[in-house]
């Protein structure tokens, strides 16, 4: 499957159920607002504006990683996630759930637009890398940028994960309840956030989305 030989297949091990391999081996990294600036003063960029994206969002770095300029909606206010990098190639999300559109607050909106004014390209790849115009490998962000970055500020083994973990903390501090949350954090399983039903509405999940990017983005000082 890794070679393009036969196609992409649900993952065999999926079914294999270990006993206690779901206890989490390690403590969870998540970051205050606080660390989020401090780290923010530490990425260049492109890293800057996607961890921007992972922790305004909840996107996994695989899905940052494959977002497509057509995929962004300014007017509505939304962004259509349906792919995600693994291995340096774009294939579908992780799972049929993840697939969806997700808020996507005027803020943040207002940041993307910067970063798209200093692209040559105005179509394809967010974020491509310089060197081949395709996707940047994860791994590797997370490796020379984005841990050092981390350890700078006082934070030891920070992954990409991270963001989407203080996201999800976050939403709890606005008062989302369970269903927005799980609506947001596109789980496929309601266990797997909290325990209550139904899918969000787009315009409520906004408004809880958009609560949150205010908690991250500081206002900008308007001129008399």
């Amino acid at each position: 499957m890794l070679w393009g030989l036969i196609d992409v297949q649900r993952n065999p091990l999926e079914l294999v159920k270990v006993k206690g391999g779901s206890k989490r081996q390690k403590a969870l990294v998540t970051l205050t607002n606080e660390e989020f600036q401090l780290l923010l003063g530490e990425l260049k960029e492109p890293f800057r504006t996607m961890a921007t994206v992972a922790m305004c969002t909840e996107l996994r770095i695989s899905e940052v990683l494959a977002l497509r300029w057509e995929s962004l909606n300014f007017d509505a206010g939304t962004m259509l996630v349906e792919r995600a990098v693994v291995n340096g190639r774009i294939g579908p999300t992780k799972t049929e759930t993840s697939k969806d559109d997700v808020p996507l607050d005027g803020e943040l909106a207002s940041i993307l637009l910067e970063w798209q004014q200093k692209q040559d390209r105005k179509t394809g790849l967010v974020f491509p890398s310089p060197l081949t115009g395709g996707c940047y490998h994860a791994g590797m962000i997370q490796k020379l940028h984005l841990k050092p970055a981390g350890e700078r500020i006082g934070i030891s083994g920070l992954g990409w994960h991270a963001f989407r973990h203080s996201h999800r903390g976050l939403l709890d501090e606005t008062g989302a309840n369970a269903g927005m949350q799980k609506g947001l954090m596109r789980h496929a399983n309601i266990s797997t956030t909290m325990n209550t039903y139904g899918r969000a509405a787009m315009k409520a999940k906004q408004e809880a989305n958009s609560k949150v990017v205010q908690m991250i983005l500081p206002k900008k000082t308007l001129c008399a």
